[in-house]
């Protein structure tokens, strides 16, 4: 019955190719002429028993996919965007599924969302019938994903992406050379490299016949690249030639498990024996490039037309394919320029890919345009040497791949040999089961840490707080959480679930080698006092157990098999050390990862390929940065860094935790992990604007990748995107935020200088403080989390409240005249609120909240009372955060926005053109006594929220000046661009 199920629905798929989703069990019944297949219990049925191999299933993730993300104006879409809930119901309404096979279908195949992407104008050449006439390395690519398990619909998602970048590539049979320059932007730890393995496939079968994969500083990261790419694209067909049939033992993978177990890519024979082109590498998994003693042959590409040019596709297509991986360092880019120079009369016809993993570091060119001379651009070796390759080469086309894009878009865009993403930006979605900075922290939540119940509190179940000073008890601890996970993962094992081959612990102090020394020997002291076969160790472990391990994996991780009683865990915890540090071995379970080629000798190697790592690793810049720490679950973190690209990168518990997400801990300081959270804000804030910009205005663009750097944000002025010598070129100078709210945290902090500052701020308050005499009576709400998602609901209390009404132009006088920690704090806001004209804003209802206790009553400069109340400040001065989710919803209201809570009195003082204030009389924290303190010393923070009527006329939401090299004063928002050879 399982095959005429497959036929019949398999054949129904099929002819949907054409018309698009329509009434499938119907179709299917008639094409297997069964009349039992109608109903759906038939295809429900196969689907249960089905797993991630099997076809039908592939075949629907794949048309399902397919359909969510078609641009497409047909009837079933019924106008809904791609890639959206709306979508996937629309396609859902025209299968016209019963409600049992709609459930199957949602828990089997959830929609992915769609990759963002910001192009400037581009030449469609990606036909449906080229892509399917030479798909060879893609089709092999994709099996082989499917064949180790990746889930079908993840797969079509990665079709997609992937095709959204190299649609935008340039023909490599065009005749006019052009190069296109763009960037990728995924997650820390989330995937990209597979989504530039298969860019590259992609491109090899289009006609790309050198690829030059450009990865980090490190050995370990190349290498690391290099055999990815050997395994999953490659293959073994084309590394067999490459083996002596005399020396067998001289492969560099033959001591490899994966390859001896057959787990390389297989072609079904050599590519170039079915009309299809070889990959020959110019760099091993041991070597990175070298200088080619015979560069001149081993770089040249044969043409069997000689009298046409190698683009052409009877060259092209002939011809075999080059890859070079090769890490950024000066000495090894300069050998590659050096030998391709050797055939430069030939490179103008040859296409070329250049992949630039973590384009963002090194590649940025960050010299100070004040040391330039005249008419000459000083460049850093790496910038230099890419620059050098794209000019040599008119037809290669840059890619960067990062997860932190700032540094990218801040660079000149009108420099010519420079890799500022001028055609366009893809911003990959992220990825299912991944766990990123979001879920290390509990965002809109007002309920103290104690109180969140654990299935809610991310927060709870992951992170584990720090004092300022490191303790070597806490160091313990975290040594004790990683014997219990690896008894956990042992136990699980036992029981079916896994294997577990990797299972490590990163601790991550300082960057200075001299640090991970004594780090290392430290945790080696550690560990031989841990007793952990002996009654002490083992009632410690006990205690953590119950405490922390249990509780959080049985309401995270209910169905895996995790022991309710510790003493069944005792044999998986002898296993687990066992494993973390054998009897036999004479040193600690200790591995020092940094740049020390002593240590090289002197330890075993970092070696997760070949094989079981059960290992505590030390290190800095050498473990971060793209390098994939297999197995990792807990972290000892304690490295402070100033730039958010620096430290999302140090992020390396970020990633995939397939069977042991419940197990994951970071043990970290508040202050490193407040800086997360402000990175992660950041983060999410420019993912969500470039989602927002993509969005056409009256059938147009918004903007173009040139215009990306004002959609940069930063939640905390003592960290910055990235380092100040990467961010030479960009100025925001006003930026709109109709419907949005705004709080701008960088008040002067009088402990720290700023008292006269903040003196002055509350004198410019004056007049608002004493229009406050009316108290008013708004509803209370709070922000909790139902099935992850956050909901605001009605607290069944209420809140009394000042309120001051006063036109536009009078609060503007205010905040023009407030000062602020940096003198550009809150200016392109503030910009953009005194251009409002009286019908877009005329009015405003300031609130100052009560506190339900009079203890924190003042009054301030003879005014009041109000409400004193207490925030923290950063290192810096700036406050961590100003306005409470209680107060928001009726705010929200009164500029006449939506909210899920009804309140009488907001929506009493609501009026067409009408923002909302809050203003929080802030001490800081540590303050004693509000009473006693200066009322001039009083910070005036605020939140403010503006109706919708301030959205521009135009559609278009900012307005900024960039250092453009051709023209320094331009506001380049305005500008009409033409892309030179895109319309020839």
């Amino acid at each position: 019955m399982s095959d005429a199920v497959t036929i019949a629905y398999s054949a129904a798929l099929d002819a949907m190719q054409r018309t698009g989703p329509m009434q499938i069990h119907p179709l299917a019944a008639m094409i297997g002429n069964d009349a039992g297949l109608t109903d759906g219990a038939a295809l429900r049925a196969h689907l249960h028993s089905a797993g991630p191999e099997d076809a039908l299933r592939q075949q629907f993730a794949q048309a399902l996919a397919g359909w969510d993300h078609a641009d497409s104006d047909a009837v079933w879409v019924a106008g809904t965007e791609r890639n959206t809930a709306a979508r996937r119901t629309a396609i859902v309404a025209a299968l016209q599924l019963d409600p049992a096979t709609q459930q199957v279908i949602a828990g089997l195949f959830p929609y992915a969302a769609a990759p963002i992407v910001i192009a400037d104008d581009w030449q469609e050449w990606r036909t449906p019938e080229r892509r399917n006439e030479r798909d060879f390395y893609w089709a092999h690519y994709r099996r082989y994903l499917l064949d180790k398990g990746w889930d079908p619909g993840v797969v079509a998602g990665l079709d997609h992406a992937t095709e959204d970048v190299v649609r935008r590539l340039s023909d490599p049979t065009r005749e006019l050379a052009y190069q296109a320059k763009g960037l990728v932007v995924g997650y820390v730890q989330s995937g990209k490299t597979a989504n530039f393995t298969g860019v590259i496939a992609k491109a090899v079968d289009a006609g790309y016949r050198l690829v030059i994969v450009l990865t980090g500083t490190t050995n370990m990261l190349r290498a690391q690249t290099q055999r990815r790419l050997d395994m999953e694209l490659v293959g073994r067909e084309n590394l067999e030639p490459e083996m002596s049939a005399h020396d067998n033992k001289g492969h560099e993978y033959q001591d490899d498990p994966d390859w001896e177990a057959d787990r390389f890519v297989r072609h079904g024979g050599r590519p170039s024996d079915a009309g299809y082109p070889d990959i020959r590498r110019l760099s091993t998994h041991g070597w990175d490039y070298r200088r080619l003693r015979q560069g001149f042959l081993a770089l040249e590409f044969p043409r069997r037309e000689r009298n046409l040019p190698l683009f052409t596709p009877a060259n092209l297509y002939t011809s075999d394919a080059r890859l070079v991986v090769a890490k950024k360092n000066k000495t090894v880019l300069q050998d590659l320029v050096a030998d391709l120079g050797r055939i430069s009369e030939r490179l103008g016809e040859v296409p070329v890919l250049i992949i630039d993993d973590e384009s963002d570091q090194a590649s940025v060119n960050t010299t100070s345009p004040k040391k330039w001379k005249d008419d000459s651009k000083e460049r850093t070796a790496i910038n230099r040497l890419i620059g050098q390759l794209l000019t040599m080469m008119p037809r290669a086309q840059y890619v960067g791949y990062t997860a932190t894009p700032y540094a990218n878009v801040f660079v000149d865009p009108s420099d010519v040999e420079d890799i500022f993403p001028r055609d366009f930006l893809v911003s990959l979605p992220r990825p299912l089961e991944y766990m990123g900075a979001e879920d290390f922290h509990d965002f809109d939540t007002d309920v103290p840490l104690a109180q969140r119940p654990l299935d809610e509190s991310q927060e709870k179940r992951h992170v584990r707080l720090l004092g300022e000073e490191a303790q070597d008890s806490d160091l313990r601890t975290a040594l004790d959480m990683y014997v219990l996970t690896g008894a956990v993962k042992m136990h699980r094992q036992r029981h079916g679930h896994g294997p577990y081959r990797h299972h490590t612990m990163l601790v991550h102090e300082a960057m200075a080698r001299a640090a991970h020394g004594h780090a290392a020997k430290v945790i080696n002291s550690l560990w031989d006092g841990g007793h952990y076969r002996e009654a002490e160790g083992l009632a410690r472990l006990r205690a953590l157990y119950e405490s922390d391990v249990l509780p959080v994996s049985a309401a995270v991780e209910p169905d895996l098999p995790t022991p309710a009683d510790f003493n069944d865990l005792k044999p998986d915890i002898g296993a687990a050390l066992n494993l973390i540090s054998p009897p036999d071995r004479d040193t600690g379970p200790v591995i020092v990862v940094n740049s020390d080629p002593d240590l090289d000798r002197q330890q075993e190697s970092l070696d997760f390929d070949r094989r079981r790592v059960w290992r505590i690793l030390v290190g800095g810049n050498s473990l971060a940065r793209g390098f994939t720490v297999e197995g990792l679950t807990v972290t000892y973190y304690r490295r402070v860094t100033k730039q958010v690209d620096t430290l999302m990168q140090m992020g390396r518990w970020f990633g995939f935790r397939p069977g042991f997400r419940d197990l994951v801990r970071i043990y970290t300081t508040e202050e490193l992990h407040d800086m997360f959270a402000a990175a992660c804000r950041d983060e999410e804030y420019l993912r969500a604007e470039l989602r927002r910009y993509s969005q056409p205005a009256d059938d147009e663009r918004q903007i173009t990748p040139r215009q990306i750097p004002p959609l940069i944000a930063q939640h905390r002025p003592d960290l910055r995107p990235t380092g100040r010598n990467k961010m030479w070129n960009a100025k925001l100078v006003e930026k709109s935020s109709p419907g949005e709210p705004m709080e701008p945290v960088a008040h002067p902090d009088p402990a720290k200088g700023g008292a006269q500052k903040t003196r002055d701020n509350t004198a410019a308050w004056l007049p608002i403080l004493a229009h406050a005499r009316t108290t008013v009576e708004f509803k209370s709400v709070r922000v909790g989390k139902i099935d992850d998602i956050s909901v605001t609901q009605d607290a069944g209390t209420v809140y009394s409240a000042r309120i001051a009404v006063l036109a536009h132009r009078d609060l503007m006088d205010v905040l023009r005249s407030l000062k602020w920690l940096t003198p550009d704090t809150f200016q392109p806001e503030l910009t953009w609120l005194r251009s409002l004209t009286p019908d877009q804003l005329a009015r405003w209802v300031v609130m100052f909240p009560y506190q339900v206790s009079d203890k924190s009553l003042r009054t301030i400069r003879g005014h009041g009372p109000f409400s004193i109340f207490r925030r923290v400040r950063t290192t810096t001065g700036a406050l961590r955060a100003i306005s409470e989710s209680r107060h928001r919803n009726a705010a929200n209201r009164i500029a006449g926005l939506n909210t899920s809570v009804v309140d009488p009195e907001a929506d009493r003082l609501h009026a067409p053109a009408t923002g909302a204030l809050i203003v929080y009389p802030s001490v800081e924290d540590q303050v004693p006594d509000a009473q006693s303190i200066d009322d001039g010393l009083v910070t005036l923070a605020f939140h403010l929220v503006t109706p919708m009527s301030t959205m521009p006329l135009n559609g278009k939401l900012i307005k900024w000046q960039t250092e453009d090299s051709v023209n320094r004063s331009a506001i380049v928002v305005d500008a009409k661009r033409q892309t030179e050879a895109r319309h020839q």
